[in-house]
């Protein structure tokens, strides 16, 4: 978030209670006395300075559904409840824009009752809201859709609303949810349509050497094939087969009580996760004459496809960047996001040239 709002906006207050994240944060940016390192429970409205925008990435455990499903009521998603009191206390000095972030399974989580108290809180606090979904796709070669959620406190020009038409970015049950659930404060904003450039995963991979000790030994390589689907299997000997290398991705799957690969039949990455275990990690397939090799995904190819080329990490702790990247935003989508959704609301507001965000 940093890093996409780096361009527009002065970044004033930031918060995360991973001490791992912390340190990245810190290797990448000049100045780090605005990061706070604490519990968002321990935080009052008091201890963040004024500002035009607050964004929110809230966990998205127990919403995804590759997670628990218990909602806002989870004990990690419920961080957003922490996240609107501290913004209820800034009281008079609550920013003029919200901007939240998080899966599409928000839309689902409870049968849609979780959006639906997410934007009832925010309209309690005096923001009408807006919702898009944007898409990694658009910009690198990763599947990533997340849901983000505009909250603005002033009236908008009636020039910047539009409606709920289905589009790239408003899917059809954007439509039902704001159909069926009248007493929210639901306007769409006017905004183009993403980009269509497909980036494939060869234009990011890292090229490391055949004999590179990164690749999987033979006999390991061996067990990712015979692990293969007849599907799997046929995917793989097309990529061995060109007279040029290929690049797929791969994530191991149990399937009828056993452990199992796939690989994905397009060119891009599958939606980066958190690394807690083997399950949630990549592998990336390089195959083409007649070769087949196997490696993980490695962390620098993570921050390319989060739209971060230039992130900083250490060598060494590899794991750390991992698991901060598969829990990160993309950049480019929420560049893209700020432009088409904030800045025509909040920059109209404000004469300065330099916005400031939590």
């Amino acid at each position: 978030m940093r890093a996409a709002l780096g361009r527009e906006f002065k970044v004033v207050f930031a918060n995360d209670i991973d001490p791992k994240k912390y340190a990245l944060y810190k290797a990448n940016f000049r100045t780090v006395s605005e990061f706070v390192l604490e519990d968002i429970a321990k935080l009052r409205g008091d201890n963040v300075p004024d500002v035009d925008l607050a964004t929110a990435s809230f966990p998205c455990t127990d919403l995804s559904l590759a997670g628990n499903r218990k909602g806002l009521a989870g004990s990690e998603s419920s961080m957003f409840w922490q996240f609107a009191r501290i913004i209820e206390e800034m009281k008079g000095r609550r920013p003029q824009v919200i901007l939240l972030e998080n899966v599409p399974g928000l839309a689902t989580s409870r049968n849609g009752d979780d959006l639906k108290d997410t934007i009832a809180k925010l309209n309690d606090l005096g923001y009408a809201c807006d919702m898009v979904v944007g898409d990694a796709r658009w910009f690198v070669p990763q599947s990533r859709q997340r849901l983000f959620i505009i909250g603005t406190s002033n009236d908008v020009p009636i020039g910047l609303v539009d409606n709920w038409s289905v589009s790239a970015i408003r899917p059809e049950w954007m439509a039902r949810f704001v159909v069926s659930r009248p007493s929210l404060h639901i306007r769409p904003l006017k905004t183009g349509l993403p980009p269509h450039h497909l980036v494939t995963l060869a234009e990011i991979v890292d090229r490391p050497r055949p004999r590179s000790n990164i690749w999987w030994v033979k006999e390991r390589v061996e067990a990712f094939v015979e692990s293969l689907s007849e599907v799997q299997l046929a995917r793989l000997e097309r990529m061995r087969g060109m007279n040029r290398l290929t690049w797929a991705t791969a994530y191991r799957r149990t399937r009828k009580g056993k452990a199992t690969w796939e690989i994905r039949d397009d060119s891009i990455a599958g939606c980066l996760r958190t690394t807690r275990g083997g399950s949630s990690k990549q592998a990336v397939v390089e195959a083409g004459r007649g070769k087949t090799r196997v490696r993980w995904m490695s962390a620098r190819e993570y921050a390319k496809l989060q739209g971060f080329p230039n992130f900083r990490f250490d060598p060494n702790r590899e794991n750390d960047a991992l698991f901060a990247l598969g829990d990160a935003i993309c950049v480019p989508v929420v560049r893209w996001v700020v432009k088409q959704c904030v800045a025509p609301v909040l920059f109209a507001e404000l004469p300065s040239q330099t916005r400031v965000a939590r």
